[in-house]
C-alpha cells in the first residue's frame, strides 16, 4: 500500500472510529478528496428551502445577471448557462443562453446537464419545482432590503460552488471600499437624491428606504427623497413637490435624453441646472459583487469634491 492511500485509509478509519466512540449508529455518506473526508452540504436559500449542495459543482446555470456576475469571479470554468440578460463580464456573451429569467427554456437547461442551477429575483416558484423534478438541484439567492445582504449572497455563492475562501476575500474588498466612501463623504451636506428605476408610461419607480439601493444612497452621502417609501414604486406628484438637488439615471437605452426633454421631468430644477447624471445602473441594480464600485460611482456624482 503506498503512503498516499495510507493516508487516506488511516483519515477514514479514524473518523469512523469516532463516530463509532460517540454511539453513532450510521455514519453519513462520505468521500475522499485530496485527502480530506467530506459529507453532503446542506443550504437553506432564500425561499427557506433546505437542499443538498451536489459534492461536485463543475457545472452551473445561472438565472440572474448579478447571479452570473458572482459565479464568473469565483469560478468562471462552473458557468455553462446563462439568462440573456446576463451580460457581465463580456465574455459570459459567449456562454449558451436558456432564455428569459422568469420563463427560461427547460429543455435546454436538462441539456446542458447542470449539476446546479441558481435563480434570483424574477425566477417563478414552478420554474424551480419543475427543475427539481427533472432531478436538478435548485437554489434560490435574493434578499433586497440591506448592503449586508448583497454581501450575504456572494458568501452563499461561495458555499455552494466551495470558493468560500475567494467569496469572503471579495467581501472584504468590498467592506474596505464601502468603509474608504464613508469616511470620505462623512460630515459633508447631503444633497437631496433621486434615483430613477423607471418613469413614463410605466409609472415613477425608485429605491425606497427599505432597499438595498436606497442604502447606498445613504451611505454614498446623498439624502434619498424616497427614503419614506416601502419598495421599488414612486409617484409622479413627490416628485414633483421634493424637487431633488440631483438625479441619476441610467446610462442605457436612452433614458437620460428621454428624461431630460420629457416634460413634466424637464421641468425639474435638478435638470434645468445640469444635475441630471448618467450611471452605469447594473452596478447598482444587480445585487451583488460590483455593489461598493456602484456605491463609488454615486458617491463621486454627489460629492465631487471628496475624491479629487
Amino acid at each position: 500500500m503506498n503512503k498516499k492511500l495510507l493516508k487516506s485509509f488511516t483519515l477514514l478509519l479514524i473518523l469512523n472510529l469516532s463516530l463509532f466512540a460517540q454511539g453513532t449508529k450510521e455514519a453519513p455518506k462520505q468521500i475522499i478528496q485530496n485527502n480530506i473526508i467530506t459529507a453532503p452540504t446542506s443550504y437553506v436559500d432564500s425561499m427557506n428551502r433546505e437542499i443538498t449542495i451536489p459534492q461536485s459543482v463543475n457545472r452551473v446555470i445561472s438565472l440572474g445577471p448579478n447571479l452570473t456576475e458572482i459565479i464568473a469571479a469565483l469560478k468562471p470554468e462552473a458557468l455553462v448557462g446563462r439568462t440573456d440578460y446576463c451580460t457581465y463580464p463580456e465574455w459570459v456573451e459567449d456562454i449558451p443562453s436558456i432564455g428569459k429569467i422568469s420563463s427560461p427554456n427547460i429543455e435546454k437547461i436538462i441539456d446542458l446537464e447542470p449539476d446546479l442551477v441558481v435563480g434570483s429575483t424574477h425566477v417563478k416558484k414552478e420554474v424551480i419545482e419543475t427543475l427539481e423534478k427533472a432531478g436538478i438541484t435548485t437554489a434560490n439567492l435574493y434578499n433586497s432590503t440591506s448592503i449586508e445582504e448583497s454581501y450575504q449572497i456572494v458568501l452563499d455563492m461561495g458555499t455552494l460552488l466551495n470558493k468560500s475562501m475567494r467569496a469572503e476575500a471579495i467581501v472584504n474588498e468590498m467592506k474596505n471600499e464601502m468603509n474608504e466612501i464613508e469616511t470620505a463623504v462623512s460630515g459633508l451636506n447631503k444633497p437631496k437624491v433621486y434615483y430613477v428605476v423607471g418613469f413614463g408610461q410605466w409609472g415613477e419607480h425608485t429605491a425606497g428606504g427599505d432597499t438595498f439601493i436606497g442604502k447606498m444612497i445613504n451611505l454614498a452621502g446623498g439624502e434619498n427623497i424616497a427614503e419614506d417609501v416601502s419598495g421599488w414604486t414612486y409617484s409622479l406628484e413627490k416628485l414633483i413637490e421634493a424637487d431633488p438637488d440631483i438625479i441619476v439615471i441610467s446610462k442605457y437605452f436612452g433614458s437620460y435624453d428621454k428624461f431630460k426633454t420629457t416634460e413634466p421631468y424637464s421641468d425639474l430644477r435638478a435638470v434645468k441646472e445640469g444635475h441630471l447624471y448618467t450611471i452605469d445602473n447594473n452596478k447598482l441594480d444587480r445585487q451583488g459583487i460590483r455593489n461598493a464600485e456602484g456605491t463609488m460611482d454615486l458617491a463621486k456624482i454627489f460629492h465631487p469634491e471628496a475624491f479629487n
